[in-house]
């Protein structure tokens, strides 16, 4: 598949029933995906909220930003995000993204883990905002850091990935509501990671 002048990638489907998940490892050149890193890195007004779990709170483990349409907010957790406009280098990531997935996509919510002590637990994105069998695309910057799936009728069924500088990872049809994810800690982890995860709230 033809992504920029002379850039071919790899499509791996994951081997995930009830879901349809597509990673592509290499999805921007390395080059590219450096650049990218770096000015969003420096240009995005990072956030910490807190969040709520099991009744207590506690400041997420990342920072975060949201970008998007006006008026269409984001909850999760406890926490309601408002969108910044989309800057021209998010559109032109989102150009990208939407090109490859033929899916149109009206925010994206900013993750950056400043080293493995940041985290993500396990969660599915399936707010009612997203409506039913949302399609998530997951664009991976920096430090490479493994992804866990499990399965939710069955927790022992797992599975997991080592996502790359430059990846996008597309998490279609009814993975959503079939399967769990996180990002966990890594103490092996030294640098950071952007993850910007485009989706369509309706």
């Amino acid at each position: 598949m033809k992504l920029f002048d002379g850039h071919y990638e790899a499509v791996v489907v994951l081997p995930l029933s009830d879901a349809s998940v597509t990673y592509h490892p290499s999805f921007f050149p390395s080059e590219i995906a450096t650049d990218y890193f770096g000015r969003l890195l420096d240009e995005t007004n990072w956030g910490q909220d807190d969040i709520r779990i099991f009744g207590k709170v506690y400041p997420q483990p990342r920072l975060t930003a949201l970008f998007g349409e006006e008026g269409r907010s984001y909850s999760y957790s406890g926490i309601t995000m408002h969108p910044e406009p989309l800057t021209p280098l998010l559109l032109e990531i989102k150009s990208a993204v939407e090109r490859i997935s033929e899916e149109t996509f009206t925010s994206v919510l900013l993750n950056l883990y400043r080293d493995g002590s940041d985290s993500n637990g396990w969660h599915s994105d399936d707010e009612k905002e997203l409506g039913i069998n949302p399609v998530i695309a997951s664009v991976s910057l920096g430090a490479k850091r493994v992804f866990h799936f499990r399965y939710r009728a069955d927790k022992k069924r797992r599975f997991s990935i080592d996502l790359e500088h430059g990846s996008m990872l597309l998490m279609a049809g009814t993975t959503q509501h079939c399967w769990q994810h996180q990002l966990p800690k890594s103490k092996r982890v030294l640098k950071p990671r952007i993850n910007l995860t485009f989706r369509k709230i309706v």
